[in-house]
């Protein structure tokens, strides 16, 4: 029987599945790598590291019994590294998706009237989160790069090229990713000259953009046959391939996406982002609608280390009503607000403590607070384009009973809690079956069947979601 390998290069850690043609998806490794935080607001990822656990997973597939006969790579998305091509050595730490020290620049940008620009030709909204604005850092910052960029030996882009490079020898990446950046133009598919002059960014030391299936050269005796954004993965292995199909993934952060039927108008997708879900090699570009939680599992872990609570059975359940209900929210803006509000200026909240407040009140709260930023996210979503049947959702919080009984009631339609937990590795193994012409669309096997169905029969009201909605004003440009 044949197999592929997916290497899931993430946020925390670097994992990789086997997925067998006739649908057995299996772990092979998982690696879990440094969180580097220089300075408030910094984040960064050692691209030694992130290379090294790439390199262990395919050493450990390669040494199966029955090697895999091609590789999938799905990748952070927005995080962005320099690197000398010639040498492969990186100029820089990567600077990774939350990182905001580019906001001073961004906010230079919005003033001088460019979020028009960007949004009518990359979907995108003026925010640190992409990588455009990163990406001009590293250049003005990371020692020898200009020198580099002279003698055509810059490698300046996001963190699959690098990985492809060093890999494979091949300088690409994909159109998801390329979308991700605020420099691709989301009609041609190709770097967009003018966004590229908006943001400093020269065009000629980016990587060559390919579709999300098809050639990216070879590790070792094993051929790289697709490359893709996590969440793009994340969402083709949720089943989600018609247009209006949703799933939102509750990893480090909570991220919906949305196929669309076509490249959705920049008026119809305010407070939206506009993307692309792939780009089967032969076939036209799959769009999607995004809109994201910056700070959902990562917002859990934060109250975990100031000691709210010790295990996870702990907020598994509550026996108090929920806490908006009784006067208590938390808004997980803890780094700062995303779709609809767009506000990295805000600051993470409890509103409404009182002396009788305990900690399971505040993580009643906490989680709450997720799914009411989420459910902003899908009726903003639902009001760009229409969205089609259940939810189906994945990631971390999706184990917690109470937040997915709490988010069903929030979102007052159902929800799917997915089957496997590692949705971007299934994705991104399913895309690589077909980058080898070992599947299509039509013969792909089915997602795992879900292992929760949600239905709430008591929907929220909306005067809760209203005090909610007021909440998060409070919290909105407190910094």
């Amino acid at each position: 029987m044949t197999t592929v390998l997916a290497l899931d290069q993430g946020t925390t850690s670097t994992k990789a599945h086997l997925l067998r043609v006739g649908g057995a998806f299996t772990a092979v490794a998982a690696y879990e790598h440094r969180q580097i935080l220089p300075r408030p607001g910094w984040v960064e990822h050692d691209p030694v590291e992130l290379l090294d656990h790439v390199g262990r997973c395919l050493e450990q597939a390669a040494a199966l019994p029955e090697p895999p006969a091609a590789i999938g790579l799905a990748n952070q998305g927005e995080t962005v590294i320099a690197w000398d091509r010639g040498t492969g050595r990186p100029l820089a730490n990567a600077i990774v998706w939350q990182d905001t020290r580019t906001l001073a620049a961004i906010e230079r940008l919005r003033a001088d009237g460019a979020e028009d620009l960007t949004r009518s030709r990359a979907g995108l909204p003026l925010d640190p989160y992409f990588s455009a604005a990163k990406l001009r850092w590293l250049l003005d910052h990371a020692e020898g790069s200009f020198d580099l960029l002279r003698r055509g030996r810059l490698g300046l882009g996001t963190s699959d090229s690098f990985f492809l490079d060093r890999l494979a020898g091949v300088y690409a990446t994909d159109v998801t990713t390329a979308s991700r950046t605020s420099l691709m133009n989301l009609d041609t598919g190709q770097w967009d000259s003018e966004l590229c002059r908006l943001f400093g960014v020269p065009m000629d030391a980016l990587a060559e953009i390919r579709p999300t299936t098809g050639t990216f050269g070879a590790a070792g005796h094993l051929p790289i046959v697709a490359n893709v954004v996590d969440q793009q993965a994340a969402l083709f292995g949720h089943g989600c391939r018609q247009g209006g199909r949703a799933k939102i993934t509750f990893g480090t952060g909570a991220f919906a996406l949305a196929v669309a039927d076509g490249n959705v108008s920049p008026d119809a997708a305010a407070g939206m982002m506009r993307t692309v879900a792939w780009k089967l090699d032969g076939r036209p570009l799959a769009y999607a609608i995004e809109g994201g939680v910056y700070d959902a599992a990562a917002a859990v872990n934060w109250a975990r280390s100031l000691g709210l609570f010790a295990t996870y059975a702990e907020i598994d359940d509550f026996a108090a009503p929920p806490a908006i209900e009784r006067g208590l929210a938390f808004v997980p803006a803890l780094s700062g607000l995303a779709c609809p509000y767009w506000d990295r200026n805000a600051a993470g909240m409890w509103l409404g403590l009182g002396a009788d407040t305990t900690k399971a009140d505040m993580m009643q709260a906490l989680l709450e607070g997720v799914a009411l930023l989420a459910a902003e996210v899908i009726d903003t979503m639902h009001q760009a384009a229409p969205l089609q049947g259940s939810i189906s959702i994945d990631g971390g919080l999706s184990n917690n009973r109470y937040f997915c009984n709490f988010l069903g009631r929030a979102l007052g339609q159902p929800l799917v809690v997915a089957g496997s937990a590692d949705l971007t590795g299934l994705g991104c193994a399913q895309l690589a079956l077909i980058g080898a012409g070992l599947a299509d669309l039509d013969t792909l096997p089915p997602p795992p069947p879900a292992r929760n169905r949600v239905t709430s029969a008591t929907p929220l009201s909306e005067a809760v979601r209203k005090r909610f909605r007021d909440a998060v004003k409070r919290c909105s440009a407190w910094r």
